[in-house]
C-alpha cells in the first residue's frame, strides 16, 4: 500500500469512526455534556505541567520559524491554560442549544408539524498553530451534540496530540466513545485534501487561516463549508472622532494582538484631520509600539522619512503582524467605498461623533461585524457571551459572525398524522 493510499484509508476511518458515534453524542443528557467539559476544564489545570511541557516541544521545534505575534498565539502559559478553564465554565453556564422551546403548528390536512433543533451530526476543523482552538472546538461540538475532527497545523502537534488525548480519556472514562473527539495526525497537505472530499462522512467543514488557504479549501471542498474570514480588517477616522478616544482604540485594535483575524491592518482618516491626527497616530504606534505603516501617497506626503510607501497588494493583505496601512480619504462616502472594494467581510469601525455618519457606516459597510467607537478585537465569541467560538463566519448563510453553539446546530421538521393522504 502506497503512502497516499495509507493516509486515504486512515481519513476514512476517521470519518467513519465520527459518523459512528454522532448517536451517542447527540443522545447525551444537558447535564452529561456539561459533565464532560467541567472535567475537561479541570484536567486543563491538574494537567498543568504537562500541557505547557508538550507546547513546549512545539515551541522548540517550530518557534524559530514564526513571526512574534505567530509565536505568542501558539505559546501556552498558565494564565492562558485558566483562562481556556475559565471558558469551559462559562460555556456549562449557557442554556441548552439543543432544547425548545420549538415551533409547531397544525396545517390545513390535520398534520401536526413540529421544528427540532438537532446538532450538524460530523464537524470537521481545520486551523492554524492554536492550540486553544483544539479545546474550544472539541467543547462547543459536545455541547451542541456533534462529533468533531480536528487538523491543527504542524507547529502545534505535540500540543494538540495531548490536548485531543486528554479529552478522550475524559469521554473513555465517563462511558462515551472517545471518538467523539478525534485528531488527524498527519499535518500534510494531502490530509487536509482527503477532508475536504469525506462527504459521506462530514456534515460540516470550519477552515480557519488566512485567506489563501480558506479560498482553497472553499474551492476545492466537497464537503459543505462554513467560510470563515481572513481579517483585512479597517478602522476608519472620520473628521468627528475625538482624538483621545480614536488613538486608545487603534493602538488596541493594531497591537493587543497583532496575529489574529480582528486585528485593524488599514487606517483609513478623513483629509480634513490628517494634517493633525497622522502625526500623533505616528508616535503612538510607529514610536511607542514599533509598528510598520505602510501609507498612500497622501499619507507619505504628509509624513516623509516616517512611512513606507505602500503597494497595491498592501491594500488587500492581512498582514498578522505589527504591521499597518495607512490612506487619506475624502470623507465617510470615500471610505466607505474603499472599504467595501477591500474588506474580508469581517470588522469593520468607525471612529466618529456624528451619528448620521455612524448610521451610514452601518448600513452600508458589508461586513459580519461592524463598530463605532469600539475595538474590533472584540469580534470573539467569548466577548459576544457565546462561551467561545469555532470560528467568525464572514459568509451570508445561517451563521455570520463569531460562531457559537447556535452555529452548530440545524432544524428538523417532525411530522405527525393520523393517516392523511394528499388528494
Amino acid at each position: 500500500m502506497t503512502d497516499t493510499q495509507a493516509l486515504h484509508e486512515q481519513m476514512l476511518k476517521l470519518g467513519q469512526q465520527a459518523q459512528a458515534a454522532t448517536n451517542q453524542v447527540a443522545s447525551l443528557t444537558l447535564n452529561q455534556r456539561n459533565q464532560i467539559l467541567t472535567n475537561i476544564a479541570q484536567a486543563l489545570i491538574k494537567q498543568t505541567d504537562d500541557i505547557l511541557a508538550a507546547n513546549q516541544l512545539d515551541l522548540d521545534q517550530y518557534g524559530s520559524t514564526l513571526s512574534g505575534p505567530m509565536v505568542k498565539r501558539l505559546t501556552l502559559t498558565k494564565a492562558v491554560l485558566a483562562e481556556m478553564a475559565d471558558s469551559l465554565h462559562s460555556l456549562v453556564q449557557l442554556a441548552d442549544p439543543l432544547a425548545g422551546p420549538y415551533e409547531n403548528w397544525t396545517n390545513q390536512a390535520g398534520l401536526k408539524i413540529n421544528v427540532v433543533t438537532v446538532p450538524l451530526g460530523v464537524v470537521a476543523m481545520i486551523y492554524e498553530a492554536r492550540p486553544n482552538v483544539t479545546v474550544d472546538a472539541a467543547s462547543l461540538a459536545i455541547k451542541s451534540g456533534n462529533t468533531v475532527i480536528l487538523r491543527g497545523g504542524k507547529e502545534a502537534i505535540h500540543t494538540n496530540r495531548y490536548l485531543v488525548q486528554l479529552m478522550r480519556q475524559i469521554l473513555s472514562d465517563l462511558g462515551y466513545n472517545p471518538d467523539i473527539i478525534q485528531l488527524v495526525t498527519d499535518t500534510s497537505h494531502a490530509s487536509v485534501d482527503e477532508l475536504l472530499h469525506l462527504r459521506s462522512y462530514i456534515d460540516v467543514l470550519i477552515p480557519r487561516g488566512s485567506a489563501a488557504f480558506i479560498d482553497h479549501v472553499v474551492t476545492n471542498a466537497t464537503v459543505p463549508v462554513i467560510e470563515t474570514g481572513a481579517g483585512n480588517t479597517h478602522i476608519f477616522v472620520d473628521e468627528s472622532a475625538d482624538f483621545d478616544q480614536a488613538l486608545n482604540i487603534i493602538e488596541n485594535a493594531k497591537t493587543q494582538k497583532p496575529a489574529v483575524c480582528n486585528a485593524a491592518e488599514k487606517l483609513l482618516i478623513h483629509q480634513n484631520i490628517a494634517a493633525e491626527f497622522l502625526p500623533l497616530v505616528i508616535d503612538r504606534l510607529q514610536t511607542q509600539d514599533q509598528v510598520e505603516l505602510r501609507g498612500d501617497v497622501a499619507s507619505c506626503a504628509l509624513a516623509p522619512n516616517q512611512l513606507t510607501a505602500a503597494t497595491a497588494a498592501d491594500w488587500d493583505t492581512e498582514y498578522n503582524d505589527l504591521i499597518m496601512g495607512v490612506k487619506i480619504v475624502d470623507d465617510v462616502q470615500d471610505a466607505i467605498k474603499w472599504i467595501n472594494q477591500h474588506t474580508t467581510h469581517h470588522s469593520e469601525t468607525i471612529l466618529t461623533e456624528n451619528a448620521d455618519h455612524a448610521q451610514l457606516f452601518m448600513r452600508e459597510i458589508d461586513a459580519a461585524v461592524v463598530y463605532q467607537n469600539a475595538s474590533s478585537r472584540f469580534t470573539d465569541g467569548f466577548q459576544f457571551g457565546f462561551g467561545a467560538e469555532i470560528g467568525i463566519s464572514t459568509q451570508k448563510l445561517h451563521a455570520r459572525g463569531p460562531m457559537g453553539l447556535k452555529a452548530l446546530t440545524t432544524i428538523k421538521y417532525e411530522i405527525f398524522g393520523q393517516g392523511q393522504i394528499r388528494p
